[in-house]
């Protein structure tokens, strides 16, 4: 449910979304009021929660495939390079046929492209890789805008990919997702600079006049130096410098993170941008000086400093969790929650200037160990991200699992055991792997309600 709210007065306006709750709250600095509207809306849509399933990328039985190439099958993608005009993402059309089509034929994207066996890393002395080393980043059926493929044998399909720092190739399988039969391999495609600064992130810092700026890209410290320039909307612009994190697949606590889910996650970058002047609008963009001295740029973005404490000024929040990401090639249908994240997403892109921050409080994208996911998630918040504080907390898909000293000893988080979530995202907690509410609500409290 979304809700915009005014001068403290609900609007007739509202957006059911999914099984989530999503309100906006408006907090008034001087007089100290804030309504909480978190249990009045509970008490108006009542909803039965259950869990989210399985992911739809664990559909695919990866161990189980087998080569089945046949000559006559084919399948082709184009453009063979994207971005050439420094886009960060860009439609592909496929062209595919097999002499013995069926229903249960599917089109798996994969990156990096070379996923055959000679690449997979083995678990131990005994256990040999499978076939593909991981799932898919994403599929979708090969009549899904073919209606006639099955008589026909051939198709088309239209897939949007992002810039995730590596190549890409498209397998058409035939025996449905639970017993896969590569039948053909299209060439390699890849953006013309995949290692790019991409997808900034706001977060708000440890003091009330800093702001935080988290990228990934797939320059290493010793590729590059990061940074952010950025200064006052018209006015002297300045340097400063970035942290860089990265992780390793012993890193997961376990499958499908460390297994067929895994994917070189790049580096994540932090720039801390200090000693901002109360509610001036700062613009910036990312960067790296790579070793030949030249620089990689990103695009120009903007934001407004928070206020200073105490000042009364009126701060318009954004508090949901479940939200999930979405697909708009109509690709990996997750329990029909696809939709209902790209309608929240454009819901709150609409009404950004009406926004001073979000908080985005757990089970932020499900990718239940698939970390491809991540970058794709990230890709479709960008334009709320890069203008207004994107605050998070880990819920249970991003941090349960047993033996980790998860609240639950379930298996949500899918190995990735609150690794990804503490890394792709900043927060202004005392220790980053326990990025709960208890550091955020004094921060808030003395921040944004004084």
């Amino acid at each position: 449910m979304f809700c915009e709210i005014s001068s403290l007065k609900l609007k007739p306006s509202c957006l059911l979304s999914t099984n989530k709750l999503i309100f906006l709250t408006v907090t008034e600095m001087g007089e100290s009021k804030f309504v909480s509207l978190a249990f009045l809306l509970v008490c108006l849509v009542v909803q039965r929660v259950w869990s989210h399933g399985y992911h739809p990328l664990s559909k695919v039985a990866v161990h189980k495939a087998t080569v089945s190439l046949l000559d006559l099958a084919y399948i082709k993608a184009s453009p063979a390079v994207l971005g050439l005009q420094e886009q960060t993402a860009e439609w592909v059309t496929l062209e595919y046929s097999s002499p013995i089509p069926s229903i249960d034929d599917w089109i798996g994207v994969f990156s990096p492209a070379n996923f055959s066996a000679s690449t997979c890393p083995k678990e131990n002395r005994r256990v040999y890789p499978p076939l593909l080393c991981s799932a898919p980043i994403k599929y979708q059926y090969a009549n899904y805008s073919s209606p006639l493929y099955k008589e026909t044998g051939k198709g088309f399909l239209k897939l949007l990919l992002i810039n995730q720092r590596s190549d890409f190739s498209f397998a058409l399988f035939s025996g449905g997702l639970s017993n896969p039969k590569l039948v053909a391999v299209s060439d390699k495609i890849a953006f013309a600079n995949p290692n790019a600064p991409l997808y900034p992130r706001l977060a708000l810092g440890k003091s009330w006049n800093e702001m935080t700026v988290t990228w990934t890209s797939g320059y290493g410290i010793n590729d590059a130096e990061p940074f952010v320039q950025w200064g006052p909307k018209e006015g002297d612009r300045m340097h400063s410098p970035a942290e860089t994190l990265t992780f390793t697949r012993d890193s997961m606590c376990g499958a499908p993170a460390r297994t067929v889910g895994w994917r070189d996650p790049g580096y994540i970058h932090t720039s801390h941008l200090k000693e901002l002047w109360p509610n001036k609008i700062y613009e910036y963009r990312i960067g790296h000086k790579l070793n030949n001295v030249t620089y990689i740029w990103s695009g120009n973005y903007q934001f407004t400093a928070p206020p200073f404490p105490g000042q009364k000024s009126l701060q318009r929040v954004v508090i949901f969790g479940d939200m999930g990401k979405g697909e708009v090639d109509g690709s990996n249908e997750y329990n029909n929650f696809q939709h209902g994240s790209i309608n929240t997403t454009q819901q709150l892109i609409q009404d950004l200037e009406n926004i001073d921050i979000v908080f985005h409080i757990g089970d932020i994208c499900y990718a239940n160990g698939y970390l491809p996911q991540w970058d794709q998630f990230t890709a479709q918040v960008e334009p709320i991200a890069s203008a207004v504080p994107y605050m998070i907390a880990s819920g249970n898909h991003e941090r349960d699992w047993p033996g980790t000293g998860s609240f639950y000893e379930n298996m949500d988080s899918g190995g990735e055991c609150g690794v990804l979530a503490q890394t792709m995202f900043y927060t202004p907690a005392s220790n980053r792997a326990k990025l709960w509410y208890g550091d955020m609500t004094s921060y808030i409290s003395s921040n944004y309600n004084q």
